[in-house]
């Protein structure tokens, strides 16, 4: 089937040379399952008719026609029931189910032998009979169901394994978590494996936002083609274009919300808002902006930091700072050191939906006097027993020498 190419995405920046492969098995799970569902339709609307028809024409408990007709309806829907209820059943419950039920009607069968030979009337025999069966097959089913949770299956992983190929763990990438484009640094530490599918709808608003007249999201947009072109050429990342798309939805994250409803995958973004919408209908979202967070250094109060003031605060007397990975430092009394490095101590951490902020004051230490300077340094070069020893790096003020009378100077004489 040929599909018509739009001529924005022709225009796109993925040229041919960095193409994304464009997996047509990245459908495969949901078609499959789809398929499967009309199969089973159409199995039970045969088994409808088979069963209607067949107690019309054998005309159970003396029934003729619509009545008998109608006993087979009731019988399907019975039948229909327990499948729906018993499709949601483990694998360890369903063999313990059945195990339990074999083993309950094992044992009816020796209590209606014992029954057989008593000498009560053939009616009471008979009640007592199909009451032992049904009673014991009850019990054997529900208990063994609820034991057979605790059954561990991992030794017969090769038996009961499923012999189809394994669902794929997709996760689909947001515009906002492309343009940030940290999304590649934690691919590229291995922190995400399994499929990142980037939907075409996403793709083409991302080239909207890269031809876009504003230069600012025309940057934008570009730096999230480029983000896409290095994950493309990471070894361990696998980047796969889908083609899904819903025409009846408007809005980019409305699709994508549906998307991943119907293919059971998880949702890569750093919008908030669509955050919101798809963890309340109970779709799983990775927000990297929380992974970030997370990640963060933790910071209690009573801790010394030192912190440059970039800007005044929004209250009076209070300095900003910024940590190295944007946390904003609110510093009480600073404002009026703006482009100064100074030393606080942590007050409080607030967590917000923005992120973390930290509260702190100036740690006020006294600043050494040159009175105070003098005295250390006496005090440092002081002996034990008493003495004080003169530094020669340390030089004493010059004292005016004491009023002394004159020496007397005589000439000297010829000894004889």
């Amino acid at each position: 089937m040929s599909r018509s190419t739009p001529e924005a995405q022709r225009r796109s920046h993925l040229s041919s040379e960095s193409t994304v492969s464009t997996a047509p098995d990245a459908r495969v799970f949901p078609l499959r399952m789809e398929r499967l569902a009309w199969e089973f339709w159409i199995v039970r609307v045969l088994l409808v008719a088979c069963t209607a028809a067949l107690c019309y024409a054998l005309g159970p408990f003396g029934l003729r026609g619509a009545p008998a007709a109608g006993v087979g309806l009731l019988m399907a829907a019975l039948i229909l029931l327990a499948e729906s209820r018993l499709r949601r059943v483990a694998l360890g419950g369903l063999l313990g189910g059945a195990l339990g039920t074999l083993l309950g009607i094992s044992t009816a069968l020796l209590v209606t032998l014992v029954i057989s030979r008593t000498s009560q009337p053939e009616p009471t025999k008979s009640f007592l009979e199909y009451a032992s069966l049904f009673a014991f097959g009850y019990l054997g089913m529900v208990l063994g169901s609820g034991r057979g949770m605790e059954v561990n299956l991992k030794p017969f992983g090769g038996m009961f394994a499923s012999s189809g190929a394994p669902v794929e763990a997709m996760k689909l990438l947001d515009t906002s978590v492309l343009i940030d484009g940290r999304i590649a640094d934690i691919c590229e530490a291995q922190f995400l494996d399994g499929v990142l599918g980037v939907p075409r709808f996403v793709l083409h608003e991302l080239q909207l936002v890269a031809d876009s007249s504003d230069p600012l999201k025309r940057q934008r947009g570009r730096r999230g083609l480029e983000v896409l072109q290095r994950m493309q050429k990471m070894p361990q990342a696998e980047v796969r274009v889908l083609e899904d798309d819903f025409p009846q939805v408007g809005d980019v994250d409305h699709k994508l919300v549906e998307l991943a409803r119907r293919t059971n995958a998880k949702i890569v973004t750093n919008d908030f808002n669509l955050n919101k919408v798809a963890t309340v209908q109970g779709l799983s979202v990775l927000n990297v902006n929380q992974l970030a967070n997370a990640l963060k250094p933790a910071v209690l109060p009573g801790e010394p930091m030192r912190v440059l003031i970039l800007r005044e605060g929004k209250e009076p007397n209070q300095g900003v700072a910024y940590l190295d990975d944007g946390t904003m430092v609110v510093v009480d009394g600073a404002r009026k050191l703006v482009n100064r490095s100074v030393d606080i101590t942590v007050t409080s951490v607030h967590q917000t939906t923005a992120g973390k902020m930290i509260f702190g004051r100036l740690d006020e230490k006294p600043e050494p006097t040159s009175h105070t300077m003098r005295h250390a340094a006496a005090a440092g070069t002081g002996r034990g027993d008493g003495n004080v020893r003169l530094d020669s790096s340390v030089r004493l003020p010059d004292t005016p020498p004491a009023d002394r009378p004159p020496r007397q100077i005589y000439p000297e004489t010829d000894a004889d």
